[in-house]
């Protein structure tokens, strides 16, 4: 029952703010009472913390599926930025952006583990970039790695609405790759630009 409950807020979380979710609304979706919600959890923040921790587990293990396909490097990116783009359809504003708004503990708190996901994709990103000569030789990866996170936060916690963080994320991609492409790499972006993430 715990993780159905948690499995439901994650879904209404994303879909519908976390802010405008109540425990009744829960409870209410899923037909059982508050009481049994308050029996796994004994406040929301703490229900958003869990929902949160279920979210990176799903980000991470899709983002491991996607990088064991084997695609290049730069085909790699657009997939997990089309992963992205489809696990947050359904919502309307920025799941980061709601909570540095409304939950600023919380989201102090869940930003080490998103910290070192992302970090930890990207470095993998360039390192296997530059061995297939699409990036080049000669870049100072940790900064690079900084650099697109930068963007990616920045963007994420503070655009308020979703499509538009979508739309500015996929322009900082294409200025992460140009930054570090060959002219192979250039190429081959030219080539996902042509087949655009809706």
């Amino acid at each position: 029952m715990k993780d159905k409950i948690i499995n439901k807020a994650k879904e209404m979380f994303l879909k519908l703010g976390f802010k405008s979710i109540t425990m009744d609304d829960i409870a209410c979706e899923m037909c059982i009472s508050k009481k049994t919600i308050y029996k796994y959890f004994s406040n929301k923040d703490i229900l958003i913390e869990e929902s949160i921790d279920l979210l990176h587990k799903e980000v991470k293990e899709t983002m491991d599926a996607i990088i064991s396909k084997n695609y290049n490097a730069i085909e790699e990116n657009f997939e997990i930025k089309r992963m992205f783009r489809e696990m947050f359809k359904s919502a309307e504003s920025s799941p980061i952006y709601q909570l540095k708004k409304h939950y600023p503990d919380i989201y102090n708190k869940v930003l080490n583990i998103q910290v070192s996901i992302c970090e930890d994709c990207f470095r993998k990103n360039i390192l296997k970039g530059i061995k297939e000569g699409l990036y080049r030789e000669n870049l100072d990866v940790e900064n690079y790695v900084k650099f697109y996170y930068t963007l990616i936060f920045t963007i994420n916690e503070n655009t308020m609405l979703e499509k538009e963080s979508h739309e500015l994320e996929l322009k900082a991609l294409e200025y992460h790759i140009r930054a570090m492409a060959t002219l192979a790499g250039i190429i081959e972006l030219e080539k996902h630009l042509q087949n655009p993430i809706l």
